[in-house]
């Protein structure tokens, strides 16, 4: 029997064991009934039985082919039957009866259990519908609406007040978003006319002597303030969807980020070993690139001098994948989970970035329907990032399609399979 991932019986097995055996305690009784009445007209009744005697051959009637005469028929009335005879007539009728019942409530119990097994399953299908939609749809797809069609019964209205919360939800993300990214592009403009005016009198060294190191202390948290609230749009962008999408290769997006970061690697005198296969994929190339970037100057960051970062890319089973590998201090996998949470940072790492690299790149990852996984090295410390993805990363969809998508949810060609 079909059993749910705690080993429990699910909603389908127990209704239809439900009705089977209610079916057969009514059975039971039904038979414990049937056998007691029986037994009480066989005694009421067995005056009413006799047995015929065998004649004698003298006595019996000449076999003419006419019909006996009434003279030619044994005297009546018949001898009663004998109290032991009947005890043993009335023992073997019981016994056929019940085993004869017996059988036949075995035969229906069965029928009855595949028949509400296929009457559960019929009934549960939209209830699936809305648990497969349900472990679909999450903070970043929360356009994704069920669209239940059938009869205005109580699972109609389950799915249509699923849609109405995720209405809701989707209103109160979408409004948080926005004002994440209204906020942190309001606050570039005054952080940069701050940092002009410092790098200014700096460069030209007209700042006394005295001074100086306050004021290239408040040119670095300006720095830090500017690449946070870049993190923080790159975040808000990698929540809201997919909103140019082409045709790429992650192995081009890891190409651009070893490039951007020559000079830190250079700095921190790490090496860097790619091997990079062909890694196609549909989706937003800017939040691409940031992905990658973010991968890589995370494996850089966190590593120790004169360690190595491996970067490789190729496809696997129908999906382009890129996996980043360093060396560095050795990572609990217990605390793994905890490096992908906002404003984190290592024990060891230089503290240059703004916590939100590892957030942006699970987002990122998610929008584009792909799965981020990270586990600690077996040996030399370190960290492996493997961040996969369907070679075809679809857009924002319709409710409508969604609700298309889920009504032919094992369809091999749907992408949310």
């Amino acid at each position: 029997m079909t059993r749910n991932q705690r080993g429990r019986l699910t909603i389908g097995a127990r209704l239809a064991l439900s009705n089977t055996a209610v079916l057969a305690t009514g059975g039971l009784v039904l038979l414990t009934l049937n056998w007691l009445s029986v037994r009480d007209l066989l005694d009421a009744n067995r005056s009413l039985l006799a047995v015929v005697p065998t004649l004698p051959a003298e006595s019996q009637p000449p076999t003419t082919g006419s019909p006996p005469t009434p003279s030619q028929l044994p005297p009546a009335p018949w001898p009663s039957v004998p109290s032991q005879a009947f005890e043993a007539f009335r023992d073997t009728v019981m016994r056929e009866l019940l085993a004869r019942s017996a059988f036949l409530i075995v035969v229906i119990a069965a029928l009855s259990l595949l028949a509400g097994w296929w009457i559960a399953r019929r009934s549960l299908t939209r209830i699936t519908q809305v648990t497969e939609a349900a472990q679909y749809i999450g903070e970043t797809n929360l356009y994704g609406r069920l669209a239940l069609t059938g009869p205005h019964d109580e699972v109609k209205k389950l799915g249509d007040t699923f849609d109405t919360m995720l209405d809701r939800l989707e209103r109160s993300f979408t409004a948080q978003r926005e004002f994440t990214a209204l906020a942190s592009h309001e606050l570039r403009t005054p952080l940069t006319i701050t940092r002009t005016a410092l790098e200014i009198p700096l460069a030209q060294h007209r700042v006394p002597d005295d001074l100086e190191p306050a004021l290239r202390r408040a040119l670095a948290a300006t720095e830090r303030s500017e690449r946070l609230i870049a993190s923080l749009l790159a975040l808000a962008r990698g929540e809201s969807g997919l909103a140019h999408v082409r045709e790429s290769d992650l192995a081009d997006h890891v190409r651009t980020a070893l490039a951007d970061v020559r000079d830190e690697v250079e700095h921190l005198k790490v090496a860097l070993q790619t091997k990079l296969g062909p890694a196609p994929v549909t989706g937003d190339a800017t939040l691409l690139d940031q992905l990658v970037l973010n991968l890589v100057i995370n494996a850089i960051r966190h590593n120790h001098s004169g360690g190595t970062v491996h970067v490789t890319t190729g496809t696997a089973n129908g999906r382009s994948w890129i996996e980043v590998r360093n060396t560095g201090p050795f990572v609990n996998a217990h605390d793994i989970p905890t490096l992908f949470e906002p404003f984190h940072r290592g024990a060891d790492s230089h503290r240059t970035g703004s916590g939100l690299g590892l957030t942006v790149a699970r987002a990122v990852t998610h929008t584009h329907h792909g799965i981020l996984t990270a586990h600690p090295n077996p040996l030399g410390g370190g960290l492996t990032i493997c961040a996969e993805f369907p070679t075809l990363c679809l857009p924002r969809m319709s409710s409508a399609l969604v609700g298309a998508v889920y009504r032919d949810r094992r369809s091999p060609a749907s992408p949310l399979g």
